[in-house]
């Protein structure tokens, strides 16, 4: 059976030294796992255009999306994700939880206390070991 595969976006939206992460609903796959906001990226979209919709729908923000932090791929059992993180910076709104179970701004240092989904896991490490330099 081929796997499901998915082009995935995700935010880096920065607030000083802490970066904003949300909580997966319970009722999802990979339910109550940590992710930084996005989603998959539609049929007729950029993946700017998807990720600035995912914001919109997930968190009612309205994000200025910049350059690419990280690019990799992930295989879970159910699909297979290629994940594109952008850094992004609000230009409008306050992060409401529409969708998500629970949002917070972290700093690297505390990534360990938060079980993330292991797709984000590279990406975190890229994070902690930004702070080290």
């Amino acid at each position: 059976m081929e796997q499901k595969k998915a082009e995935v976006v995700a935010a880096l939206i920065r607030k000083g030294d802490a970066f904003l992460i949300c909580q997966r609903p319970a009722n999802k796959q990979r339910g109550l796992l940590w992710e930084f906001v996005g989603g998959k990226v539609e049929q007729d979209e950029t993946k700017e255009q998807a990720l600035i919709r995912e914001c919109r729908e997930e968190l009612g923000i309205t994000v200025s999306v910049g350059p690419v932090f990280a690019q990799l791929e992930h295989r879970y059992p159910d699909l297979e994700v290629h994940l594109t993180l952008f850094c992004a910076s609000i230009v409008e709104g306050t992060p409401q939880l529409l969708e998500h179970n629970d949002m917070r701004w972290i700093r690297a240092v505390e990534i360990p206390e938060y079980d993330f989904c292991p797709a984000d896991v590279e990406i975190l490490t890229m994070l902690m070991e930004e702070t080290l330099r």
